[in-house]
Formats: structure tokens, sequence, C-alpha cells
């Protein structure tokens, strides 16, 4: 079972206590976007093996939604960051990099 830190209330807790919201860091289109583009934001996820990047909520704590670092192999977590952020931050990548050193973040 994963267990999560909020990063807004610092409250740890399981899973149970967050509600998942998919893959973090999206790319979103606007008005003019191709329909390809919206398909794919829609549709297209990443599924990989190993560092994934997920949204999650603190569903029975503040309500806030952030962002979480784990290895779907091992569900090892190796941090958690506020939601607002558009890229992981530089201690989580350190994090994943003193763990995982064969790791390289994705373009």
């Amino acid at each position: 079972m994963l267990t999560l830190t909020c990063p807004c209330c610092g409250v740890s807790g399981e899973e149970t206590e967050f509600a998942p919201g998919g893959e973090a860091h999206l790319k979103r289109f606007g008005p003019g976007s191709s329909d390809e583009d919206f398909r794919d934001y829609l549709f297209q996820r990443q599924n990989p093996r190993g560092v994934h990047f997920e949204r999650w909520r603190h569903a029975f704590g503040c309500g806030k939604w952030f962002h979480a670092a784990r290895c779907t192999q091992t569900l090892e977590v190796f941090g958690t960051y506020p939601g607002q952020t558009s890229t992981p931050t530089p201690d989580i990548i350190a994090a994943i990099k003193a763990r995982r050193p064969e790791w390289e973040p994705q373009a």
C-alpha cells in the first residue's frame, strides 16, 4: 500500500485517504489546437514501468491537489509536491536520482 504525505497540510496517510487523479504535468491545448492534439490530451497517457508522476487529492483531509513521484514497479514513493508546480521540483528529482542513478527525466 502507498503511504503519501500531503505537501499542503503535512498529513501522512495510506492511499485510501487520498484520491488518484491520473498522470501529472499534462500539456493542455487551447483554442485553435488540432483534433489530434485534443485527442491525445484526452486519451493518450504514459504508463511507464518505473518512475511516474501522478496527481492526487487529499480527499479525507484538506481536499487539495498535489503531485507525487513514485515507482510503478515497487510502489516506492520518492516524494510529493504542490499541485501548482508545472514540473517536478529539484529536490524530487534529486530524491529519484539518489535511488535510481540511471533514471533521466523525459523531455
